[in-house]
């Protein structure tokens, strides 16, 4: 699985919507949905802030590791 294809699995495995993601990042929609297609890069803070929300390890959302890791 690709990074960007992780974005958004994470993001349904939670039930959020693009909008709920935007909102927690301070960005549009639009621009959720460009990491989410692979269109554009995200930022190292914006993976921080994700990983942080999610309880769960940036190099899950990466697609370093396929298991996730709590954070501890």
């Amino acid at each position: 699985m690709n990074y960007y294809e992780r974005l958004k699995s994470v993001r349904e495995d939670h039930d959020l919507t693009q909008e709920d993601i935007a909102s927690l990042l301070k960005t549009t929609r639009q621009q959720v949905s460009k990491w989410e297609n692979g269109t554009q890069m995200m930022g190292v803070d914006k993976y921080i802030n994700l990983a942080q929300y999610y309880n769960i390890s940036a190099d899950y959302l990466l697609g370093l590791i396929d298991t996730p890791k709590k954070l501890k």
